[in-house]
């Protein structure tokens, strides 16, 4: 036995390299739209490396210190830590503007391209039996790549993020009963407190990460073994000698995982980190330099949130200033409309699959063949833009249309709870109907084997 045998067997016995090889030889499908997934695993990468870079010059205290930096009209002035570290990384540290930069707009990207995701998930029927567990995975990780970016938004504890942070904090609070509980757990107390900037940025590094890693790992363990949904087919298959016939979803069309589809990542990922790295450094980020250090007597001209967030804070623009109580719960309109309300989209993402239950199937379908569930995608989207707009009303009055949020404000709510039934209602009545259309086939490989059209022989997928 060759001494390379010998040492391929040693780690066959404990690392089942037969079923490794195995995987190499999955199928996945070649359609652009399925790269999304990837943006998203590359842009969580790409954040966990540029944030352990940040990690060794930031200071997550509120304690005041003398600043001693590049920033004149700070000098010699009594900061907070927090702040003066974020200084000191943008305008002192090689590399560290542009890191930071990198990692501002990956979280962005990260987000987008998780909510992309979905969508093409949603329109294409992905979610459909048997993979309603990765849809309910996925919109987990929806919600916590949002609180990343949250409590991330809070830790340069300049003026603008500390009073985004407190809406937060007010929002914690509202909720009836256990509000001063998580508001003592979450933000250390009366925000802002000296064990606000540590606890979240505890929360920042390592708990939601963890939670976002585990969830990735979840997804793509089941994603493997369910294996990927596969676009229609125009009609049977020949790959090498055999023939596969249109509606068979026992053997997969598509690319190796190795190499094709491993060489498709490569291109993937070096093509989001340019992108990511030519954001960074063309476009300027939040600067905390031109908003100073927190102020508890001041308050922003202008505060409003990131756009993945803008239509919670649509929800609480629109709703009026309630208050009343339950017995011994207290319920506001801040609860209502930070809580209640996103936490209803959350629940009602989580639960479509169970309400649109056709299948099991693995083939995913033309959002044209589908009338009502288009509609209601289509109406869903218009909500949260329009939502997003209320979350603007103050720039859509004041610098777009001349007036106050008053005037604007009811213009919105009729048109949140008016407009998405019309468009979703006007999508179905132009689609049901619809004829189908013929799906586009690329180049194949059969799951389970490490082949494409190009070889002789082809291998079924034995997990079914």
């Amino acid at each position: 036995m060759s001494r390379a045998k010998a040492v391929y067997d040693w780690f066959d016995t404990r690392l089942d390299l037969e079923n490794g090889q195995k995987f190499l030889g999955k199928a996945f499908p070649a359609e652009d739209s399925f790269l999304l997934g990837e943006v998203a695993l590359f842009c969580f990468l790409l954040l966990i490396l540029s944030g352990i870079f940040l990690g060794f010059f930031f200071e997550p205290s509120t304690s005041d210190v003398e600043y001693d930096g590049s920033v004149q009209k700070f000098q010699g002035q009594e900061m907070p830590e927090a702040f003066v570290s974020v200084l000191h990384i943008t305008y002192d540290v090689p590399f560290g503007m542009f890191i930071r930069r990198l990692h501002h707009w990956a979280a962005h990207l990260f987000v987008a391209s998780i909510g992309l995701h979905m969508l093409r998930v949603f329109f294409t029927g992905a979610y459909r039996n048997p993979r309603e567990p990765n849809w309910i995975v996925g919109t987990g990780l929806a919600a916590l790549s949002m609180g990343a970016a949250y409590t991330g938004y809070a830790l340069p504890f300049d003026e603008f993020a500390a009073t985004a942070t407190g809406i937060g904090y007010n929002l914690t609070i509202s909720i009836p009963l256990l509000g001063d509980f998580l508001g003592q757990v979450v933000f250390g107390g009366e925000f802002p407190s000296s064990a606000t900037i540590p606890r979240l940025y505890f929360l920042h590094i390592l708990v939601i990460p963890a939670a976002i890693a585990v969830g990735l790992a979840v997804h793509m363990a089941i994603l493997i073994r369910q294996k990927h949904t596969e676009a229609p087919r125009d009609g049977d298959v020949t790959t090498g000698r055999q023939s596969i016939d249109e509606d068979d979803d026992d053997i997969i069309i598509g690319l190796p995982a190795f190499p094709n589809q491993a060489a498709v990542s490569a291109v993937v990922f070096f093509v989001t980190a340019a992108t990511l790295s030519a954001l960074a450094g063309l476009l300027p980020v939040h600067n905390v330099a031109e908003y100073g250090p927190n102020d508890p007597a001041a308050t922003p001209e202008l505060i409003m949130p990131d756009w993945f967030l803008m239509w919670v804070y649509g929800f609480l623009k629109l709703l009026p200033q309630i208050s009343f109580s339950i017995g011994p719960a207290h319920i506001n309109g801040e609860f209502i409309g930070g809580i209640v309300l996103p936490g209803l989209v959350f629940a009602a993402v989580a639960v479509w699959p169970f309400i649109d239950r056709t299948g099991p199937t693995h083939f995913t379908a033309d959002p044209l063949d589908r009338a009502w569930q288009t509609g209601v995608g289509v109406a869903a989207v218009a909500f949260i833009m329009i939502a997003s707009i209320a979350g603007m009303n103050n720039i859509l009055a004041d610098q777009v249309l001349g007036t106050t949020t008053n005037v604007v404000n009811p213009i919105l709510t009729a048109a949140l709870l008016i407009v998405p039934p019309i468009f979703g209602g006007i999508t179905y009545l132009l689609l049901r109907d619809g004829e189908p259309t013929p799906s586009q086939e690329g180049d194949v490989a059969v799951d389970g084997g490490a082949v494409d059209e190009r070889t002789d022989s082809t291998e079924s997928e034995e997990d079914g």
